[in-house]
């Protein structure tokens, strides 16, 4: 049992992550969304040494005030604080608070009262520890698209006894149509997403978080664990950027309306704060920042397509690309002001004594570079769409540019910078990301040494590399990558799952959990793969 768990009983936690979820059962978000009362359990975000975030969500027909109450016994015998929040009808009835005054390092049972007395379902939270720790442990998750399956990963965290904090690195939830990734066929049975269209408006977004925490497993996370988290493209819609987004069009009204629609519901459904980006410290063991790569000061997204479009020698035209325009310094991925909170930031925690500087943020940082056998992955009979984008992104891999030109790949100076004030910091970094629906260990270098290591997570459920190259074994798809991609020291391209991150003051060690299924209910793993960084190295133990 981890030493940080103490007390606490299996039972009453199992007991804690069913209770009350008898309205969540309801046949559809909709239903739940008429409900009154609690609709969707509590949850809680935001740790420090001596405070916590706490949301729930209560509907009536008027803004109602609750009481807070955390105690350190589930019998809620003595307080140990609270306080007074209002869900109110203009926040879709969700309500959060901070409440301080709080010991560190200490779990606590919360839940909140309505004024006729009625009792929310029981949550459990933790502060973060001060001064010396010996450790602290994360799990790691991103990218859960209800129809594609069950939220396996989130039930299997939500049942262990060692993890401290659950980091969520965006893609919570996704803004498709029914049909529309997944398609028809592919989807589940009995996944069911509402509204029944994309989202734009206020009330679909609502609608569509209201659907996505009604899932079990992931209402049961949420009441078990405090989380930290961040969006991605899809809190919003598929390859945002400040000024538009690839599944954005004339006909869905303004951007600057709809992110701030994205935006406002993801603030009053997540157990967040309201700063776009901010960091948590674990005592002298690591600091935590949770920047934001996405909207705030993020230039578009290059395609291939771009670049070659009109041009006499495509094959030219990339290679020009990749020698000039590709590393312009003034492409923005976080923005100046962001960059500077967060290259001081890493400055600061290094200065202060704290072993570890970890950076969760939403996009994968490693390298990735399309390999040569890549273009006899798809069959012969591939559609011709299929073959053009192969084709371009072999020719583009020949020209020295990588296969993502979305993640960190696209912004080759922004990354440079980063990993450099890393550099100067003396930081032991490490880097937590999603998006991309595999697993990766990549060790991340600059100007030829070594700057920190990346802990890719693979998704909860969205497909990965397996679901395009269908008939290609993973160990021919692992043993490519890894021959086109010098950084790239692991990777699993087919299993869905989330990561586990150990922390002690001399190594880092992450555990990517593979999940037996997708399409069915079920704590079963398929198996684990374990990596590990010694503080001071910078880059992974060999495999």
């Amino acid at each position: 049992m981890h030493p940080l768990w103490g007390h606490i009983d299996r039972r009453l936690l199992i007991k804690l992550g069913t209770a009350g979820l008898a309205a969540l059962a309801l046949p559809g978000a909709a239903q739940a969304m008429m409900a009154q009362g609690f609709t969707h359990g509590v949850a809680s975000g935001e740790p420090g040494a001596n405070s916590v975030l706490l949301w729930t969500r209560y509907a009536t027909a008027n803004d109602t005030a609750l009481t807070a109450e955390l105690s350190e016994t589930a019998d809620f015998a003595r307080l140990a604080g609270g306080g007074t929040v209002t869900a109110l009808g203009e926040r879709d009835h969700t309500a959060k608070i901070v409440v301080d005054g709080l010991e560190p390092g200490r779990w606590y049972f919360y839940r909140f009262v309505a004024p006729d007395g009625a009792k929310s379902p029981t949550g459990r939270t933790r502060t973060l520890p001060q001064g010396p720790t010996a450790a602290f442990n994360l799990a790691l998750v991103s990218c859960s698209n209800l129809p594609f399956g069950w939220f396996n990963a989130y039930g299997h965290a939500a049942a262990r006894q060692d993890i401290d904090l659950v980091v969520h690195v965006g893609d919570y939830l996704y803004e498709y149509p029914p049909g529309d990734y997944p398609s028809i066929k592919q989807a589940v049975p009995g996944r069911l997403i509402q509204p029944d269209h994309e989202i734009v408006s206020l009330a679909d977004y609502r609608l569509r978080y209201a659907a996505y925490r009604s899932d079990p497993d992931l209402a049961r996370l949420h009441a078990l664990f405090p989380m930290i988290a961040q969006w991605d493209d899809h809190e919003f819609t598929n390859d945002a950027w400040k000024g538009g987004a690839e599944n954005h069009n004339d006909g869905e009204g303004e951007w600057a309306e709809r992110a701030a629609t994205a935006e406002r519901v993801y603030r009053e459904w997540m157990p967040v704060a309201d700063s776009r980006w901010r960091h948590y410290q674990v005592g002298d063991l690591a600091t935590i920042f949770l920047p934001e790569t996405r909207v705030t000061g993020r230039d578009k997204q290059v395609e291939i397509d771009d670049i070659v479009r009109d041009a006499r020698d495509p094959a030219a035209a990339l290679k020009a690309y990749a020698e000039g325009t590709y590393r312009d310094p003034a492409r923005q991925l976080m923005g100046g002001t962001q960059e500077k909170w967060l290259f001081d930031g890493l400055a600061a925690s290094t200065k202060a004594g704290t072993r570890w500087q970890v950076c969760a943020q939403q996009i994968v940082m490693g390298s990735l570079f399309t390999p040569p056998q890549a273009k006899d992955w798809f069959g012969a009979d591939m559609a011709p769409e299929v073959r053009r984008r192969v084709e371009s992104a072999q020719a583009a891999a020949k020209a020295g540019l990588p296969l993502n030109l979305d993640a960190w790949d696209g912004y080759p100076a922004a990354r440079s910078r980063l990993l450099a004030a890393a550099q100067r910091a003396d930081a032991d970094f490490v880097t937590l990301s999603g998006d991309s629906h595999n697993g990766w260990a990549f060790d991340l270098g600059e100007d030829g040494r070594p700057a920190g290591v990346e802990i890719g997570g693979h998704s909860v459920t969205s497909p990965g590399f397996e679901n395009y190259t269908r008939g290609i074994s993973e160990e021919t798809r692992v043993g490519a990558l890894l021959g086109s991609s010098p950084q790239l020291k692991w990777a699993n391209t087919r299993d869905r799952g989330y990561v586990s991150v150990a922390m002690t003051p001399d190594k880092v060690t992450a555990n990517w959990h593979s999940v037996e299924t997708i399409r069915e209910r079920s704590l079963a793993l398929k198996g684990t793969h374990s990596m590990t960084v010694q503080r001071g190295k910078r880059m992974y133990d060999a495999v």
